[in-house]
């Protein structure tokens, strides 16, 4: 059987009507509701994102990232301040994030600016996190190229046996939270004959904007 080329790969996209009327007037209720939506459906880490990123100059990247925390001041995420998108953030506070959740037909687009949370705030979350994950944080120079595998395994080991009295591990000073503080939010859900509802919010003097896009 002759397989179909990339190019006749579609989706018909069979969902209901999103306009002015179901779509809440505040971004962060709307988001929120549709997430629940994502979290009851059983979507797998329906808090996976991608983070968008650029260079002073302009040159992007992206990778997948978690949502941790969100509320009505942004979307918070956390990683090592060394890493690749660390150095993009601290010369281009500029970033984007989209949250697709294909199974619902539906993606979410953020853009704003980016900046740090406080350090009790990232070391509240680092020691809620499971032990591995907190040696994992110390024990990989993120983005770093390394010689081998056994680089980091070595690494796990030492931090294992210096902290193996100790409950839970301090902050690294190199790791920490960025909460993204959104200019723009877009809801985007699939419709019959790629007719898709598109709904912007844009930041405004009195509060936000929603105003309707052309699919």
């Amino acid at each position: 059987m002759t397989e179909k080329s990339i190019a006749d790969m579609r989706v018909h996209y069979l969902s209901e009507l999103f306009d002015m009327v179901n779509c809440s007037e505040n971004p962060f209720e709307q988001f929120n509701t549709w997430f629940n939506q994502a979290r009851q459906a059983q979507l797998t880490e329906p808090n996976a994102m991608t983070l968008a990123t650029a260079t002073s100059s302009g040159i992007p990247s992206a990778r997948i990232v978690l949502l941790k925390e969100f509320s009505e001041q942004g979307f918070v995420f956390f990683t090592n301040y060394n890493s690749h998108k660390g150095r993009e953030l601290s010369e281009n506070p500029n970033a984007a994030l989209v949250f697709a959740w294909i199974e619902l037909f539906r993606q979410v687009r953020i853009e704003g600016k980016v900046e740090k949370i406080s350090p009790s705030e990232s070391e509240k979350y680092f020691q809620s996190r499971p032990r591995g994950s907190q040696i994992g944080a110390w024990a990989s120079p993120q983005s770093s190229v390394i010689a081998s595998r056994s680089f980091i395994e070595e690494k796990q080991q030492q931090l294992e046996a210096e902290y193996h009295n100790e409950a839970v591990l301090p902050l690294p000073p190199f790791w920490g939270g960025y909460l993204l503080i959104p200019q723009r939010i877009e809801f985007w859900q699939g419709r019959e004959n790629r007719l898709h509802d598109r709904i912007l919010f844009t930041r405004a003097d009195a509060g936000w904007q929603r105003d309707r896009l052309a699919p």
